[in-house]
């Protein structure tokens, strides 16, 4: 394999990875639940591809761009992918509403609904169904675990956990990564909290 058949997938990894992450709304308020939406979804899609694919890189070196020629194992990332996905989207949507109702910026929104309707939504992006509706159910039980100081308990672990148990990665080297690769979740979380505080400091309540 020459260098031109590499540098082509690296690219194709990065758009298999990344084909969504566009964030048009980047700096824009959150003023109400479709902002609120928006925000949730890219900054969940970017928190879980980042991390995944900076693992399986971290991991796999060089190997991890060849990986990506093999269809097991990119049936393995895109399984991994959405689980991570889902997860970060239930602990942002805990995180930000807990927030918002801590600072009397929202009134009783329906939390399952917003759920469902950001993880319906990626069935046009390659969600499969019975992803979609695993990932539902294990919303709908983490649910009673809400309330308006969940933001400052540890907000993101589950997102965490799900990146290191999802991962395509042999046991036996992730329980060697487990601290690392549960760190490497936070760190890109705090950003995302940073952003939101910003842009929702002026919402009003919805």
């Amino acid at each position: 394999m020459n260098i031109k058949d590499i540098k082509n997938i690296i690219s194709a990894v990065k758009e298999y990875l990344f084909s969504y992450e566009k964030f048009k709304k980047k700096f824009s308020p959150i003023n109400n639940l479709s902002d609120l939406k928006i925000f949730i979804k890219e900054r969940s899609a970017y928190v879980s591809q980042a991390t995944l694919y900076g693992y399986l890189k971290t991991r796999m070196g060089l190997k991890t761009t060849l990986m990506f020629t093999d269809d097991v194992f990119i049936q393995s990332v895109n399984k991994s992918k959405w689980h991570i996905f889902g997860t970060c989207v239930s602990d942002l949507l805990f995180y930000t509403c807990s927030y918002l109702k801590s600072e009397n910026k929202i009134g009783n929104l329906s939390l399952q609904n917003i759920y469902e309707d950001i993880i319906d939504r990626e069935k046009t992006n390659g969600m499969p169904s019975d992803i979609c509706e695993s990932l539902k159910k294990n919303f709908e039980k983490k649910l009673p675990l809400f309330n308006e100081n969940y933001f400052n308990d540890i907000p993101f672990k589950d997102s965490g956990y799900a990146l290191y148990h999802w991962a395509p990665i042999a046991e036996d080297l992730k329980k060697l990564d487990k601290e690392v690769v549960l760190n490497s979740m936070a760190y890109k979380w705090n950003a995302v909290v940073s952003d939101f505080k910003k842009l929702s400091r002026d919402a009003k309540n919805f």
